[in-house]
């Protein structure tokens, strides 16, 4: 059996009721909900939250809520693993073990149901713990810089001042869009980041990361402009 699960607390600061406000005609995590349904990777898709009108949304659009997120899971400073570990295990409870779980951001309007095929692929077919969404930086991270107070400048990496960007070796990040994970890795809380987690590459204009109003209103307009509204 695998569960899609996406967390959505309702306590978002910077972008208020950020999960269920709308974005190009439908409220934020419908989008995530879909591509979830869409993938047709998952026997489940609910959706983890602590509240009554997320859960109502996620239902509207076909995911399940079968517990309320308990307001230990729910704060500022909770992390994601602990948040899917509380899903699995309420499963477990009821007798049901999950085999791979992918937890899908609410708050992802870029990601695709062919990126999730694709990550479930690589999970199974790999010795993975994880398999995330990344995306290359557009610039050479060794060539990054600080700027004291006083606006003076000074090279993170200083022995590349002088190597070619070509002869520097490509950086990825997190995509922040989903994350595949063999259940016993969610259990034991595994980290990420390591090499036990394979990458699924994205594009970068699709790695979009929403968290000021400026941003929300700029992956409209790119959401618009590349075709993904129909």
């Amino acid at each position: 059996m695998n569960i899609a699960i996406i967390p959505a607390r309702g306590g978002s600061k910077r972008i208020p009721r950020k999960n269920i406000k709308p974005f190009c005609g439908k409220p934020m995590i419908a989008w995530s909900i879909e591509a979830a349904f869409n993938s047709g990777c998952f026997d489940e898709v609910i959706v983890s939250t602590d509240d009554d009108e997320i859960s109502a949304t996620a239902k509207k659009y076909g995911a399940k809520v079968p517990f309320k997120r308990p307001a230990t899971l729910a704060d500022d400073h909770t992390p994601t693993i602990p948040v899917i570990k509380h899903a699995i295990e309420y499963y477990q409870a009821k007798g049901i073990d999950p085999e791979q779980v992918c937890c899908i951001y609410a708050t992802a309007p870029f990601v695709s149901e062919q990126d999730i095929q694709a990550g479930l692929d690589k999970l199974v077919s790999n010795d993975a713990d994880y398999a995330l969404s990344v995306t290359s930086f557009p610039f050479p991270i060794q060539r990054a810089l600080t700027m004291n107070e006083s606006e003076r400048l000074a090279m993170f990496y200083p022995e590349h001042a002088l190597t070619r960007s070509q002869d520097l070796e490509e950086a990825w990040h997190d995509a922040g869009q989903f994350y595949w994970g063999q259940t016993e890795a969610w259990l034991h809380e595994k980290p990420f980041f390591t090499p036990k987690s394979i990458g699924v590459t994205i594009p970068r204009y699709r790695a979009q990361d929403i968290d000021t109003q400026e941003d929300w209103a700029n992956a409209e307009r790119l959401f618009t402009l590349t075709g993904k509204l129909t």
